[in-house]
């Protein structure tokens, strides 16, 4: 237990996952719908688009990392003694969160649609970031963060269920079939959700006692923070098990990624649906998503993360292939058939969605034997950034590829080079990033009883402890760090200067 936090009881479990209500719902409705509603009900091109999520992205690169690291280095401030490092962000976005609504107004010029989008990525990056570092300061036990991760994916993935059967449910009950209101009503209870939940995890979360700050400590002022920033950003990245996680988030992802983004077109204009058949399929597969998370919980435990990852690669591609199928088969009774592939792919990403965000809660006991700090912050801004960045990249890529097709916005159909074009995204992109995923997953070895050699081993370190362990151990920490043992807990260029404490001498390497 982390010393200083309060006991975890089960429903901290959920009042922890709900926010996660709003990270992954808002993902997912965006993911899904922001492309099609653009190019549908805006007047945008796919090009115009494609540019507000590029715009996005190059101002995210910034504030993402900029908060991982001011929410680490904040706890030696007077704030942030007084609000905590990571629950005053949850708490100051509260009101913002509204601001969600207001992308889904149609009929207004492209400067609306681009400042609308950037604020709420920032907004959304204000939580997220924070957040996503809030459960290691809650816990350090291998099974509870575990189920931390496991509640927060299935509160995820019911957020997703909303998304994908909402608009359905909106044509159903307000009527106005292929309306641009039904994607305003879905932003507006979205917004309220979003606020509610938000609030709930942190009134019912807490943190780990702020360590009391001495003269090696960075200096908590705006020049100091922005002064580290840069090092500590690139840093992350010279922890190898950091490293091979984000190969496997990424494969894992962006696969799905690309995926939503074409997925609408595909149901719309290659199987000769509409928007309420899409909704009901989307739903349908978050529908099996959420089963999927809650099956992973107890599987990951047994089969380890690496495995996990590519059963759920597998079941995934198998469902994709089913889609291709349908493709080139053109049954008759498609809506019936549909449900088949899509409720496979859907077992596959809920898998996918569960196990990255499950590792991640372990990689901070990676890093601190590394750097003989804590550092959560920094790695959530690099997550939450490389997600929103590869996400609006996947779409930037999906709209320019749709362009080159000769894609019509708007049009009732598409020619047939533009719908075979949508069928090969769907199909060859997420495939090719899963096998990608699956191929770095053989180098992944952080475990149960890895973390726990870990949790030990740090332990020795802060004792004070000499006596070099086991050849095992030492092969253990060493291929999980990258790093000879010799040049752990700070004695390596990985730490800043301004950090490192009094005593320590850092090797060069």
């Amino acid at each position: 237990m982390v010393p200083g936090t309060r006991t975890v009881r089960p429903y901290h479990y959920l009042t922890y996952g709900v926010a996660d209500v709003f990270g992954a719902g808002s993902m997912a409705v965006i993911a899904g719908w922001i492309l099609f509603f653009y190019s549908t009900f805006c007047g945008l091109t796919t090009v115009q688009a494609s540019g507000i999520f590029a715009i996005a992205r190059l101002l995210d690169a910034v504030w993402s990392p900029l908060l991982g690291h001011i929410s680490d280095s904040i706890g030696a401030t007077r704030l942030g003694r007084r609000f905590g490092r990571r629950r005053v962000f949850l708490l100051c976005a509260v009101p913002l969160l509204p601001s969600f609504a207001l992308m889904w107004v149609s009929g207004h010029t492209y400067l609306y649609y681009l400042c609308t989008y950037v604020f709420f990525e920032l907004t959304y990056a204000s939580v997220l970031v924070p957040y996503s570092a809030l459960a290691p300061e809650m816990t350090d036990d291998y099974q509870q963060l575990s189920k931390f991760a496991g509640v927060r994916l299935i509160c995820a993935q019911v957020s997703a269920i909303l998304a994908g059967i909402l608009p359905n449910l909106i044509i159903n009950v307000l009527g106005g079939k292929d309306s641009a209101d039904t994607f305003l009503y879905m932003g507006i209870a979205f917004s309220a959700l979003f606020m509610v939940v938000v609030w709930i995890t942190h009134q019912f979360s807490w943190e780990r006692e702020a360590t009391a700050p001495t003269a090696a400590t960075a200096p908590a002022t705006v020049p100091g923070i922005l002064g580290n920033l840069f090092h500590n950003v690139i840093s992350t990245l010279r922890i190898r098990a950091f490293r091979l996680h984000l190969g496997m988030y990424l494969g894992g992802y962006i696969s799905q990624d690309i995926f939503n983004a074409v997925f609408t077109y595909f149901v719309v204009f290659v199987l000769a649906g509409n928007v309420a058949l899409a909704s009901a399929q989307m739903g349908a597969m978050a529908f099996a998503q959420l089963i999927a998370v809650i099956c992973f919980i107890p599987l990951i435990l047994r089969l380890q993360p690496a495995p996990a990852f590519r059963l759920a690669s597998i079941i995934y591609i198998v469902g994709i292939v089913g889609l291709a199928c349908l493709y080139v088969l053109h049954p008759t009774s498609l809506t019936t058939l549909l449900y088949i592939p899509v409720l496979i792919a859907g077992f596959g990403r809920g898998g996918l969605n569960f196990i990255p965000w499950n590792i991640y809660n372990y990689i901070a006991e990676v890093d601190e034997i590394v750097t003989a700090e804590r550092r959560p912050g920094v790695f959530s801004g690099v997550m939450v950034i490389t997600r929103k960045t590869t996400m609006a990249a996947a779409v930037m890529t999906v709209g320019w590829i749709l362009g080159l097709s000769g894609f019509v916005p708007g049009a009732a159909s598409q020619s047939a080079l533009a719908n075979e074009t949508i069928t090969i995204v769907l199909v060859a992109g997420p495939i090719i990033l899963l096998l990608m995923g699956i191929a770095i997953s053989f180098r992944f070895r952080l475990t149960q009883q890895t973390h726990a050699v870990l949790l030990r081993e740090i332990a020795r370190f802060k004792r004070g402890e000499s006596t070099p362990p086991s050849d095992e151990d030492r092969q253990i920490l060493q291929d999980l760090t990258g790093w000879p043992f010799e040049q752990l807990w700070g004695k390596n260029p990985v730490r800043t200067s301004s950090q490192r404490a009094p005593g320590i001498e850092v090797a060069n390497r």
